[in-house]
C-alpha cells in the first residue's frame, strides 16, 4: 500500500495505551522486581530477563537476539537503575521492529492509479478475520472509497453470513456465489465485479482451515492464480489475521501461512485481550513481514495501523 504520515491523535493514542495496559502491567512488574536492588546486569538478572520475555510470547530466538544486544549495549555500563535498563530495552526493541520493512505511519492511501486495489485476508478461523475485514471496510469507507466484500469463504455457512452482515453494517457492496462453491471461482469474479463496477478497494476473504500443510497451499495458489489472471499483478496485498492472545499458537499459524502463500502484512488482533504483546516481537522478527495493523479494542476505530515508535513508546510509559 502507498500512504502518507501524520501525526496520532489523542484517542488513537489512548486506545493504545489502554489495549496494551495487560502486557504492560505484566512485562514491566516482573523486570522491576528483577532489577530491584541490583547495581549492574548481572548473569542472574540476565536470566530473569530471559524467563520474562519466553512468558510474554516474545519466543526463544528473539529473546536471545535481545539479550545478546543488551548485554552488549550494557557492557560498559558500572551502574544500571530500571529507568536506565528501560530506555536500553526501548532502543533493542525498537530495532527490531524496525527490522521488517514496517514504516511508521498513521494511515494509508489507496494509490490512485491502481483500481480495483485487491487486498487478499488469510488467517484460521477464530483470530478475528472477517471483523477486521469489516474495519478495515468500514475505514476506507470513510476516505470515500467504494468497497466490495467477497466472500471467498465459501466452507462455513457463519462466514458469508457474518461478511454479509459487516456489508450491511458498513455500506459497502457484497459478492458472494454462496455456499460450497469454488473460492477461486469466487475471487476472480469478485475483481471482475470490483472493475466492473467502478470500485477502489476489494477485500476478499479466504477460508479458515488448516487441515494439511499441502492442502492449504494448493488452495490459497489457486486463489492467488485465480485473481492474477483476472487483474495481473493482483493482489496487491496478502493479509495474514492473526490472534495475539494465542501467543506461541499465533507464531506457528504464521510459519503455515508464510509457507503456503506471499503473506505482504499482518494484522495483530485482541492485542487488548491478552499480557503477551510480546508475540509482536516474535512475528516481526521472524517473518521480517511488515506488520501493518494491530487490534487494541473491539470498536471499528480500534484497529490501529501499526506504527513501531508509537507502539514502543506506550508499551513503555
Amino acid at each position: 500500500m502507498s500512504f502518507f504520515k501524520k501525526f496520532f491523535t489523542k484517542e488513537k493514542e489512548a486506545d493504545l495505551d489502554k489495549g496494551l495496559e495487560k502486557t504492560k502491567e505484566s512485562f514491566f512488574s516482573q523486570i522491576g522486581k528483577a532489577i530491584a536492588g541490583k547495581s549492574k546486569v548481572d548473569e542472574e538478572f540476565l536470566d530473569q530477563l530471559e524467563q520474562i520475555l519466553i512468558s510474554s510470547d516474545v519466543g526463544l530466538e528473539t529473546t536471545v537476539k535481545i539479550i545478546d544486544r543488551l548485554e552488549a549495549k550494557v557492557e560498559e555500563v558500572k551502574y544500571l537503575n530500571t529507568s536506565e535498563l528501560n530506555q536500553i530495552l526501548k532502543e533493542v526493541i525498537v530495532d527490531i521492529l524496525g527490522e521488517n520493512n514496517t514504516v511508521d505511519i498513521e494511515d494509508y492511501e489507496l494509490p490512485e492509479d491502481t483500481k480495483p486495489y485487491i487486498i487478499l485476508v488469510v488467517g484460521v478461523n477464530g483470530v478475528g478475520k472477517t471483523t477486521t475485514i469489516g474495519k478495515l471496510a468500514y475505514q476506507f469507507k470513510k476516505k470515500g472509497k467504494n468497497i466490495v466484500l467477497g466472500a471467498g469463504d465459501t466452507f462455513r455457512a457463519a462466514a458469508v453470513d457474518q461478511l454479509k452482515i459487516w456489508s450491511e453494517r458498513t455500506g459497502v457492496n457484497f459478492f458472494s456465489k454462496g455456499m460450497n462453491t469454488d473460492p477461486a471461482a469466487v475471487a476472480y469474479e469478485t475483481v471482475q465485479y470490483a472493475e466492473n463496477n467502478k470500485i477502489d478497494l476489494a477485500i476478499i476473504d479466504t477460508a479458515g482451515r488448516l487441515h494439511t500443510k499441502r492442502h492449504l497451499m494448493d488452495e490459497l495458489t489457486k486463489i492467488k492464480k485465480s485473481i492474477d489472471k483476472k487483474q495481473p499483478g493482483a493482489p496487491h496485498e496478502v493479509l495474514l489475521v492473526l490472534d495475539a492472545t494465542t501467543g506461541q499458537n499465533a507464531i506457528e499459524q504464521a510459519k503455515r501461512f508464510t509457507e503456503a502463500t506471499d503473506v505482504t502484512g499482518i494484522v495483530l488482533t485482541k492485542l487488548d485481550g491478552s499480557a503477551k504483546g510480546g508475540v509482536v516481537l516474535g512475528i516481526s522478527d521472524q517473518f521480517k513481514i511488515p506488520i501493518r495493523y494491530i487490534g487494541v479494542g473491539e470498536g471499528v476505530e480500534q484497529l490501529q495501523v501499526f506504527n513501531k515508535k508509537a507502539f514502543v513508546e506506550s508499551l513503555f510509559k
